[in-house]
Parts: structure tokens; C-alpha cells; sequence
């Protein structure tokens, strides 16, 4: 974490903690994510945050998998967690699991019943929801609520065995059923679920909930700063009652604001509808939000803990521009990521005074922000292949690069003046003839020419073809979780267009999944998962400028 800024107010609280000798002087954090589904860039933030921590004052960031509800968790999303965090430079001090404390977290229940504070409850959770009353009416007890020690605990084991159905009984804590703050109404502790953990296995058929495991397990292990997302601000009080009914050992809860991304959707549960129905490809499609799809995007692990930096710390909920997040990776890879030339739209372009068979090696710039990143050699014939929109048979008056009679710089090569095209029955241009200066090779012009416009090429002899996977948005809405209509209508329809047939230098045959580059005046662009020697697969990182600023100002 950067010096210069200020303290953020966890900070603040750390050293206040630290010059007091709270804990020993010691630091422990955790990250504690749920096992059923990927990682998105909203935990980046926790992430960034809570192993941050740790390092900045020499302590230590347990992994904990919340693993408490069986029906949902899977071991690949274990499996891509612990890949996420790695990717992302963190190292945990242990990895551990929710379901670890199962046989501690029913010794503390047994506890809290022993003690008068926790009761089996056999009304359905309609009925518990119908009695709980509102903030401003205070909630009336069942019948259970009455029950003595002795039957509690005789329930309770009961349920442990296995005696009773899904959702026929549960155990409630007894805490205050007039309490203002509704998650002090006697919340549910334990439910009975019949279903394998894919850890435990059958051993249990009950569950602890989330607020009941979450602080006892900061509290075995001795967590000295729980940080949390705001929404659980109203279950502190309950965090905290538990650990003093109990006499455990205080960790403490602390809660700061999520990261949100305009044009982005971050609940698991919607990811996971865009999965299953088909809306994109997979939890690493590079469109979706989550660690991997911006892993497979080209994003970098730097560029993400950048924008968790420069988002900052806050006690406030707020809308950050993915813009933000789009400036961090452009900014990394303009000064990182080697230039390179593909053609995304091809047109053939005939150089027709070069001659025949001739192969000129033109050096090029791998990269101009870089110095140490060297040159390297392009094969020029006298066929070529340029984009489409590089050339206008009836251009207007300040469009700087080919049509009839113009002229333009090829890239670390000649300049050229366009004469004539050939085109289809349709008439779409097919072939543009042009001619060359002789004289005005990159790096030795004596042409005495001035020319505006300088366009990328390939030469058609020698290029290879690739598939270029451009990505944009995956959604058309600044908020597609504030509409009142279904999020999934403001899906992007050109979200992705995929171009089966790029040509590119043929160096970039030898490339493999990961690497970056930035197609010279196209964007930049990441070797993709399905690349193979014979046909690479690039995917869009993101535009140079950005496009979608320019668009929403018209």
C-alpha cells in the first residue's frame, strides 16, 4: 500500500489498537467468501484490503471458506477462490474452513441453550416472519420460546441425530424480541438441512447460519479485525452479543463500503443466472466481472489492486466509474505491452511500381515507452493487407489517410499514394492500387515529402490469420441494477463480435495464452485460453482512448 496517501479510518484504527497494546500488538485478518460461486472484482476489494492489512503491519490473513450451507458449495469454486488470491499476489497463513468448527460451533449452541439463550423452535419460518413484528412493533414469542433447558437440549441432540425433516425445527437464540434492530429478534442459529458437505460429508445434517459461524469462527481463531461490507453493519450487535455470552475471545467487526462498477452487475446470484442461461460462455468469459473473466480479459493482477488503491477505503456506498478500472489497465499497458500490427477488417492493397518477389526486412519499435524493450523485423512485399477504414474512395476533406490521389506513411515503412481500386459485382472494394516512394523508407527519407496520416499493414505473403475476439460491455445501462425492468434487458447485444479472419504479423505465432500487446491503433489485446501455435485467439483488453466517455457526451 502507497506511503503517501492518508490513513483509511481501518488504518486509523489498527495503529490507535497497536500504540494501546490492544491484542498483544498483533494483526490477523481474514478473507471469508462462500464457496458457491467465482470471486468478482468487488472481493478483489476485500481482498486487497484484508491481505493488505496483514502485510502493511506485519500480520497475518487466514482464507476461510464459509462453507456452513451444503446445497450450494463445490469444490471448483474452492479450487478458482485459491487461484484468484494467488493470481492477485496475496498468501494466506492458513486455510481453513467454516465446517472445521462444526463440532465447537454445536459445543457453543449447547451453551447458549445451558444458559437459557437459545431455544428449539418448531413454528415454520412463515410463521417465525409473521411474528416478528416491525422496527416501531416489538415481536411476540411462540410457544417454543418458553421450552426448559432440559427439553432444549433434548431437542436439540435430536435434531443433531437426524430425527426430523428439513425446516421442522430450528434453534433461535433468545436475545430481545423488542429490540429495534430486527436481527436481535431471536435470529435462527441452526436449520436442519439432509444434505452431503463436500467436506464432512453425512456427519451433520444441521447447520449453523452465517451470523452464528461467522464470529465464532473470528473467534477461534483469534482474529484481531473482522472487516466486513456495510450491509453488515446491523449484525454487529449480534457478533458482539454472541462473543460476550459465550466469553470468547473479542474479535472485532468492522465495515466498509463494497466496491460497485457502473455497467456491471456484482451479485453472485445474477452471474450465475448469466451462466446458466447462456448469457455468456462460462465464469471466466472475458466479459463477466468475476477475477478469472478479467484475468482472461488481459487485466493484470497490478492494474486491479491499482484501482482497489485508488477507490480507496470508504464508509459510504457509491457508483464507481468502470471507466477508473479501464484507465488503471491502459495506463499499465502503455507503458508494458509491446506494439505489434494486425488487421482486423483486411483489404488487399497492391504496391504496383515494387517489384515482383522483393522482400524488404523494415526494423520496427517494439516499444517506444519502454527502452530496454528492443526491435524487432517485419517482412515488406509488394502485397499487402490495411483496414478497410483506412482507405475512402471519396474522402472528405480532413481524412488523412488513403483514397485517390492521397497520400499516407505505412507504418516503419514507405509512403504511398493510392491510384485506383478493383471491386466486386456488389460493388464492394476488392483490391486498392497504390505506388510507393523509393526514397522515403522509415529511418532514410530524403523524399522531402510531409505526410499526416501513418497506417499499419501486413504483408500478405507472410501475415498469419487469427481469431480477434472484441469485447465490449456487457451492459448498456450505467446501473442495470437500479432499473425497475429484469437487469438481463439491458444486456449488451454487441458485447462481443467476433472477426474469424485478422491477419497479423507472424511472430505472433509464437505466443502464449497471457501475453499483452497492443495492436497498434486498435487496442489492447491478450492471447486467449483456446490459442493455439496455428491459430491464435486474441481478446480485447480494452480500446486506446477512451470510447464510451466520447459516445455518452453526444
Amino acid at each position: 500500500m502507497s506511503e503517501e496517501r492518508p490513513l483509511n479510518f481501518i488504518e486509523q484504527i489498527i495503529e490507535e489498537d497497536l500504540a494501546n497494546g490492544v491484542n498483544g500488538g498483533r494483526v490477523h485478518t481474514r478473507f471469508p467468501p462462500e464457496p458457491n460461486g467465482y470471486l468478482h472484482i468487488g472481493h478483489a476489494k476485500s481482498i486487497v484490503l484484508n491481505f493488505g492489512l496483514a502485510q502493511k503491519y506485519n500480520g497475518k490473513t487466514n482464507l476461510r471458506f464459509d462453507d456452513t450451507n451444503p446445497v450450494t458449495e463445490d469444490t471448483e469454486y474452492v479450487d478458482s477462490i485459491k487461484e484468484d488470491i494467488k493470481w492477485l499476489g496475496f498468501e494466506w497463513e492458513k486455510e481453513l474452513y467454516a465446517s472445521d468448527y462444526f463440532d465447537q460451533l454445536y459445543e457453543y449452541a449447547v451453551q447458549l441453550i445451558k444458559k437459557g439463550l437459545a431455544y428449539v423452535e418448531d413454528a415454520s419460518s412463515e410463521e417465525i416472519a409473521s411474528r416478528k413484528g416491525t422496527p416501531t412493533v416489538p415481536g411476540t414469542p411462540t410457544p417454543s420460546r418458553s421450552r426448559t433447558t432440559e427439553e432444549n437440549l433434548d431437542l436439540f441432540e435430536r435434531m443433531r441425530k437426524g430425527e426430523f425433516k428439513d425446516g421442522e425445527k430450528t434453534l433461535r437464540a433468545k436475545v430481545d424480541l423488542a429490540s429495534p434492530n430486527m436481527h436481535m429478534r431471536d435470529p435462527i442459529i441452526y436449520r436442519i438441512k439432509h444434505a452431503h458437505h463436500h467436506r464432512t460429508g453425512d456427519k451433520w445434517c444441521i447447520y449453523p447460519m452465517y451470523d452464528f459461524a461467522h464470529g465464532q469462527s473470528d473467534s477461534i481463531e483469534q482474529i484481531t479485525h473482522s472487516v466486513c461490507t456495510l450491509e453488515f453493519i446491523p449484525h454487529r450487535p449480534l457478533y458482539d452479543w454472541f462473543i460476550k455470552e459465550l466469553e470468547i475471545f473479542p474479535s472485532r467487526q468492522y465495515e466498509f463500503a463494497r466496491l460497485n462498477l457502473t455497467y456491471t452487475v456484482m451479485s453472485k446470484r445474477k452471474l450465475k443466472q448469466l451462466v446458466e442461461e447462456g448469457h455468456v460462455n462460462s465464469w471466466d468469459d472475458p466479459r463477466m466481472p468475476t477475477i478469472s473473466g478479467l484475468r482472461r480479459r488481459g487485466y493484470t493482477p497490478s492494474s486491479i489492486r491499482t484501482l482497489c488503491e485508488r477507490v480507496g477505503v470508504q464508509k459510504r456506498d457509491s457508483l464507481i466509474d468502470v471507466g477508473l478500472l479501464e484507465f488503471c489497465i491502459r495506463e499499465e499497458l502503455n507503458r508494458t505491452a509491446n506494439r505489434v500490427m494486425a488487421v482486423l477488417d483486411p483489404v488487399k492493397l497492391v504496391i504496383t511500381n515494387y517489384p515482383d518477389g522483393q522482400v524488404e526486412e523494415m526494423i520496427a519499435d517494439n516499444n517506444p515507452e519502454d527502452e530496454n524493450a528492443g526491435s524487432r523485423s517485419l517482412q515488406f512485399s509488394k502485397t499487402l493487407y490495411i483496414e478497410r477504414e483506412d482507405f475512402m474512395e471519396n474522402p472528405p476533406k480532413k481524412f488523412f489517410r488513403l483514397g485517390p490521389g492521397l497520400v499516407v506513411r505505412l507504418k516503419n515503412a514507405y509512403i504511398i499514394k493510392g491510384e485506383s481500386v478493383e471491386k466486386d459485382v456488389d460493388g464492394n472494394i476488392t483490391t486498392i492500387y497504390a505506388t510507393y516512394l523509393p526514397e522515403s523508407k522509415s529511418g532514410g527519407d530524403h523524399s522531402g515529402l510531409t505526410v499526416k496520416g501513418t497506417i499499419h499493414w501486413v504483408s500478405a505473403d507472410h501475415a498469419a490469420t487469427a481469431e480477434v475476439r472484441v469485447y465490449d460491455r456487457l451492459f448498456n445501462s450505467e446501473n442495470p441494477n437500479a432499473e425497475d425492468a429484469d437487469f438481463k434487458t439491458f444486456l449488451n447485444p454487441d458485447s462481443l463480435t467476433v472477426i474469424k479472419q485478422a491477419y497479423v504479423e507472424p511472430g505472433l505465432l509464437q505466443t502464449k495464452p497471457g501475453d499483452r500487446f497492443q495492436f497498434l491503433r486498435k487496442g489492447y489485446f491478450t492471447v486467449d485460453a483456446d490459442s493455439t501455435p496455428e491459430k491464435p485467439v486474441f481478446n480485447r483488453t480494452v480500446t486506446l482512448k477512451d470510447t464510451w466517455a466520447k459516445e455518452s457526451k453526444k
